[in-house]
């Protein structure tokens, strides 16, 4: 199972996260989030960064234009679109793509069908807010034949993951308010003691 740690806008974040074992770095590009980050400043940030470390853009209904740019301008390895983007938009971005649903009761699975050869990544319904909510939706609405193969976000914390590791066994987790001492600041010891419960897991 990868980790994918989500909301970073600085560089003391982006190297704790990496050196501590992230797998993935998310940076948002969303001016409405908390965790928003001027391209520039991500682009300074995943500069100092490892090759092997993946660097991964979000936005929110954005043209595929300005997702394309600033994907070949900041080198990044792939986006994560959580807006109501439709698969023609998906197969115009040049390089991979993370789709995210945001799931409650009501959510149908079905529209999985619309994203072919898409990776998906599950959150939580919001009304007000497209992610970061620190939220879980209802797990076991999942189909179990699709489990190992997302990337499931909301809520995830040191106090869920070995669930999550054990019964959900998804590709990967995206986490970041549960490790934040304020929106957009990494907690060191809450980052840290949460890659040794992940290192504790895999051993």
């Amino acid at each position: 199972m990868k980790v994918k740690i989500c909301g970073m806008t600085n560089l003391n974040d982006a190297l704790l996260c990496e050196s501590s074992g992230a797998d993935a770095l998310g940076f948002i590009f969303f001016k409405k989030s908390k965790r928003y980050i001027e391209p520039e400043l991500a682009k300074n940030i995943i500069n100092h960064l490892s090759p092997f470390t993946m660097k991964v853009g979000v936005f929110v209904n954005e043209s595929v234009d300005f997702i394309n740019e600033t994907a070949f301008l900041l080198n990044l390895n792939s986006v994560q679109l959580h807006g109501e983007e439709s698969f023609e938009i998906i197969r115009n971005i040049n390089i991979p793509v993370i789709k995210s649903l945001r799931i409650n009761n009501e959510f149908d699975f079905s529209i999985l069908k619309k994203y072919p050869d898409t990776c998906f990544l599950f959150d939580t319904y919001s009304e007000s807010v497209y992610g970061g909510t620190g939220k879980t939706f209802s797990w076991e609405l999942i189909p179990d034949e699709i489990k190992s193969k997302i990337i499931l976000a909301g809520g995830i914390s040191i106090n869920n993951i070995e669930d999550i590791f054990n019964n959900i066994k998804p590709a990967a987790v995206d986490i970041s308010s549960s490790l934040e001492s304020e929106p957009g600041k990494k907690d060191n010891e809450k980052v840290r003691e949460f890659f040794k419960k992940i290192n504790y897991l895999r051993r």
